[in-house]
């Protein structure tokens, strides 16, 4: 063996985006106890786009939930980049979510008295940065939508499909890693449904952007790289 053989170093393998491993979510009141999670293990690796896919009530919200760390699991853990985040604090978990992590969800959730720039610059104001350097992000998160001529515009102005287009833009602006989408489509028409999964198609191969989608739509989870399926809060696929 040559000495350049031997004295090179073991290729690292790369942890997973997100980790989790035998997580379990219960939800418990003084007569019943429900089990939302059961001893789920899931890794996504970075610049993956998988679905979540089951049943309704069979844990696909609740797990995209604890992966954006919008909620603790019971049991189990959560590791991010390789790292577990049991230990980290409210302060440190809200601020790993304002930077690394954008969500989409069925509902669009603008507020109807901002206008879209406005709405989309909301998630920078936890970061410090000037006005005009959020206003710039914000333009620019825009014009991947491809609905820069409606900055100045309020939501109730906009279609379905637009507000949708501006709650995407919401997510991306801050140049999140990973983007949870919870039935992006579910409240839109074909056509404008199939615009906005081009639109996070565009995002996932372009730019690199971790996503992982609940949705009931077989179709669009086919054209995903991989389907997780759920059913009674267990993984069964």
């Amino acid at each position: 063996m040559s000495p350049e053989l031997e004295t090179r170093p073991a290729t690292a393998t790369r942890a997973p985006l997100v980790g989790l491993t035998g997580v379990e979510k219960v939800y418990r009141t003084q007569r019943i106890e429900t089990v939302a999670l059961s001893n789920v293990n899931l890794e996504v690796g970075a610049g993956e786009f998988i679905s979540i896919m089951g049943p309704s009530g069979s844990g696909k919200s609740t797990l995209l939930n604890i992966v954006g760390l919008l909620d603790a699991p019971t049991g189990g853990s959560i590791a991010i980049d390789g790292a577990a985040i049991a230990s980290w604090n409210d302060a440190r978990l809200a601020r790993l979510r304002n930077e690394q992590i954008g969500f989409v969800f069925q509902t669009f959730h603008l507020i109807g008295d901002l206008d879209v720039l406005d709405n989309i610059e909301l998630p920078l104001i936890y970061r410090r940065m000037s006005g005009a350097r959020r206003h710039e992000l914000a333009k620019a998160a825009l014009e991947r939508v491809g609905l820069s001529a409606r900055m100045h515009h309020f939501p109730s102005q906009l279609s379905g499909g637009q507000q949708q287009r501006v709650a995407i833009a919401r997510a991306i602006v801050g140049e999140p890693r990973l983007l949870l989408a919870d039935e992006p489509t579910g409240n839109l028409d074909s056509h404008m449904g199939e615009e906005i999964m081009e639109i996070l198609h565009r995002l996932n191969r372009e730019h690199g952007t971790t996503i992982v989608m609940v949705t009931h739509d077989q179709r669009l989870a086919d054209n995903t790289a991989r389907i997780v399926r759920m059913f009674d809060g267990r993984q069964v696929a």
